[in-house]
């Protein structure tokens, strides 16, 4: 990947945001900046960054669950730039999909460093759309919106979290058992009824009639996909 690269630095510290925007303009970068981890998710999410420099502290949602939202739906380059040292710390970051992690105070010519070296291990094309449509459904993976129609559509907790697993993979089969695994966790792999439930709820709210689904197709007896667009 060329030095045109956008970066984007999500960190609350504007001497950080300062120092990081001046070095990185300085390779030939073009530099994005975000003090919160609800904006950074928004640049993320409306710009396809070709990577980001995340710190963990900040002032809204804590780093880590900023990096879990990404991964929802985004495999852009993830470096973290924290003053966390403890090697638990380091370790919940790289398992939760982080590419790199860097602890402040740091050397800027390392950092650069571990910048290029991020970047040469992307193929340019391999950003993943935040957004999916499939006719008038439009499933926001960086927003975790629902609309449909235009108009948003109020989903649980746990109908959200069928709906946006089945549109990571459109027109893949997911099991009843990699669903339950995800949503509800390992030891409820043999509760089906839970998530019938659900998608039950889910198909009401979408008119999504079961006899002629539009939106979410049931493979029976093994698992749910959604129409690919």
């Amino acid at each position: 990947m060329s030095q045109t690269a956008t970066l984007l630095v999500i960190d609350d510290e504007p001497q950080i945001r300062k120092f990081l925007r001046i070095s990185l303009a300085s390779q030939g970068y073009k530099v994005l900046e975000a003090g919160t981890g609800t904006e950074g998710l928004s640049q993320a999410a409306l710009n396809k960054p070709d990577l980001v420099v995340l710190d963990l502290g900040l002032p809204d949602i804590d780093g880590q669950e900023v990096l879990s939202q990404l991964r929802e739906w985004s495999t852009v380059p993830v470096l973290v730039l924290s003053v966390r040292a403890s090697e638990g710390e380091k370790v919940r970051a790289l398992d939760a999909g982080a590419n790199d992690y860097v602890t402040k105070p740091f050397g800027i010519q390392e950092f650069l460093a571990r910048i290029r070296a991020l970047l040469r291990q992307v193929p340019d094309a391999e950003q993943t759309e935040s957004a999916l449509v499939i006719g008038p459904l439009t499933v926001d993976l960086a927003y975790r919106r629902v609309l449909l129609d235009g108009m948003e559509v109020a989903l649980t907790k746990k109908e959200y979290a069928v709906l946006a697993q089945l549109a990571r993979h459109p027109g893949r089969v997911i099991t009843q058992q990699q669903l339950l695994k995800e949503i509800w966790g390992p030891t409820h792999v043999e509760d089906t009824h839970y998530l019938r439930i659900v998608v039950g709820h889910l198909r009401q709210k979408l008119a999504d009639d079961p006899a002629a689904p539009r939106f979410i197709l049931t493979e029976a007896g093994v698992g749910y996909r959604l129409v690919a667009p």
